[in-house]
C-alpha cells in the first residue's frame, strides 16, 4: 500500500461546497476522505457520494451505538451506499457488532459489491485516564482498550480505532491483518487542540498503525495539499 493510501483525511466541514474544495485539493495525494457526524447531518448522504463521484473512498465515520436490531440496519444501509470503511462502538457489545458485520457482508453479496471495512471505536483519544475513571471504567485505560479489542475481533470486525499508544499491545493481541486506524495524529509542527492522547505520523507508523485520521493538521493549512505531502514524506523516511 502506498504512503498515501495509508492517509484519511477528516472531512470537518458543514457544507458541499467545502467538502468538494477540499476534496479537489487533495485527491491527488489523497484517497480516502472521513465524514463524521457534522458532515453527514449538515448533508446527509450527499457527502459520501461527491466522495465516491470525484473517485475517492468515503470513510463513514457516524460510530454506531444502538441496540443489535438497529445498529444492523445501519450497516445495511451504509453498505447500500457502498461505503469503504464505518464505525461502531465496540462498547455496544458482541451482538451488536456480530450483527452489524453479518449484515454488511450479505448486503454486499446481494449487490455483488465489497463489504465495507467495519471499525470498532475503542476509547476516545479525547479521553484521558480522569476522564474515563469518571464515567465508571476504573481499571487502566490500556486494559479497557485491550479488552474492546479482542471483543472487536471475536465479533469478526475488520478492525479498530484506537490512540497511537495502544498500537503496540493490540498488535501483540490480535491477528496480523487485523486492522488499526489511528486518529489523534498531530505532526511536531502542529497544534494537538482537543486531543489527548496524540501521536505524530511517523511515530504512529513506526508502531504498527494501518491508517492515520488527520483533520486539521491539513484541512486547517493554507495549503491542504503541500500538508498532506509533508506528512507522506515523514512517513516514508
Amino acid at each position: 500500500m502506498a504512503k498515501g493510501e495509508r492517509i484519511i483525511v477528516a472531512l470537518d466541514v458543514n457544507t458541499i461546497e467545502d467538502l468538494e474544495s477540499l476534496v479537489d485539493k487533495l485527491r491527488p495525494v489523497v484517497k480516502i476522505f472521513k465524514i463524521g457526524s457534522e458532515l453527514f447531518t449538515s448533508c446527509g448522504i450527499e457527502a459520501v457520494d461527491v466522495v465516491r463521484r470525484k473517485g475517492c473512498k468515503p470513510f463513514l465515520d457516524l460510530k454506531y451505538h444502538d441496540i443489535p436490531n438497529t445498529v444492523m440496519k445501519a450497516a445495511r444501509a451504509a453498505t447500500k451506499q457502498n461505503v469503504y470503511m464505518l464505525t461502531l462502538h465496540t462498547i455496544g457489545g458482541l451482538a451488536m457488532m456480530k450483527k452489524a458485520v453479518k449484515a454488511a457482508r450479505e448486503e454486499a453479496a446481494r449487490l455483488q459489491t465489497a463489504a465495507p471495512l467495519i471499525l470498532g471505536v475503542t476509547i476516545l483519544t479525547s479521553l484521558d485516564k480522569k476522564d474515563i475513571q469518571a464515567i465508571g471504567i476504573k481499571g487502566p485505560l490500556d486494559e479497557e482498550v485491550l479488552r474492546l479489542v479482542k471483543l472487536a475481533e471475536k465479533a469478526g470486525l475488520d478492525g479498530v480505532v484506537a490512540s497511537a499508544q495502544e498500537i503496540l499491545a493490540i498488535r501483540k493481541a490480535v491477528e496480523k491483518d487485523f486492522l488499526i486506524v489511528v486518529p489523534g495524529i498531530r505532526p511536531s509542527w502542529s497544534q494537538k487542540s482537543d486531543q489527548k492522547r496524540v501521536a505524530t505520523p511517523k511515530e504512529a507508523m513506526d508502531m504498527g498503525a494501518d491508517y492515520l485520521v488527520i483533520g486539521r493538521p491539513i484541512t486547517a493549512e493554507e495549503d491542504p495539499q503541500a500538508a498532506a505531502e509533508r506528512i507522506i514524506e515523514e512517513i516514508k523516511d
